[in-house]
């Protein structure tokens, strides 16, 4: 059942949500560069031994706080109805970032921060361009979501691990300190996946989604753009 809106309603929001999240975007890309705050930055400098709680708490921080993972998530799941394949794609999302998070640690995988996040930004780029239809349009072809969120999960994963790789964390109780991160991150993300999701079926049921649905995925590909040249800038200015 579609819920009418008063059109100055629809007007407000259609303009003012949008350049809301464009505002909190700048705002916590300013803020958030890199993703560490201080608090985090000195408990990892001076950490030794497992530490499980904190390192769940920094995960789970670390991902309600990424507002790149948050916006490609929410690219991915704009036009998913069904729970089936909500658990599908979050599950190829969360084994990509999984394993490359363990590996580029562990096996001390050097990836330059700027160009990884700059990757992931893309990845923003891609979903609200294959959410629009543009592969389709363009092209002729839709490329397989479902491996391309997983591609893109690794890369996301590699982000993650950069993060950690700064601190040069001690190998006394790294693995399972690990294993407390990425849980943390998992528990993040659930937490950003329900109000995502909820928000989402709540406009589902409105004759306000489809026109909000363009505007939003306009906003994601401008918003990765936007990211993908300040993390290009920051590794010709700083790298």
């Amino acid at each position: 059942m579609l819920i009418p809106l008063h059109p100055l309603t629809r007007l407000l929001t259609l303009i003012i949500m949008p350049a809301l999240l464009a505002a909190l975007l700048l705002a916590t890309g300013t803020v958030l560069a890199h993703g560490v705050d201080d608090n985090t930055r000195a408990f990892l400098q001076q950490n030794s031994g497992m530490q499980l709680m904190p390192f769940i708490y920094i995960g789970a921080k670390h991902m309600i706080t990424g507002y790149d993972h948050l916006l490609f998530l929410l690219g991915v799941l704009f036009f998913i109805f069904r729970r089936r394949e909500v658990l599908l794609y979050v599950s190829m999302f969360t084994l990509g970032h999984s394993l490359t998070l363990l590996l580029g640690v562990l096996s001390n995988i050097q990836v330059n921060a700027y160009l990884i996040d700059a990757i992931i930004s893309l990845s923003v780029v891609y979903k609200g361009f294959d959410n629009l239809g543009g592969f389709q349009r363009l092209f002729g072809h839709q490329p397989d979501t479902r491996l391309a969120v997983l591609i893109f999960g690794l890369f996301h994963g590699f982000g993650l691990a950069t993060k950690l790789q700064e601190f040069q964390l001690p190998d006394d109780g790294l693995l399972p300190n690990l294993l407390a991160f990425n849980l943390g991150v998992e528990l993040g993300q659930l937490l950003a996946l329900l109000v995502i999701l909820g928000v989402i079926n709540l406009l589902r049921s409105t004759r306000l989604f489809m026109p909000l649905a363009v505007s939003t995925n306009t906003l994601l590909i401008s918003a990765g753009l936007m990211l993908t040249a300040y993390q290009l800038t920051g590794y010709i200015l700083y790298s």
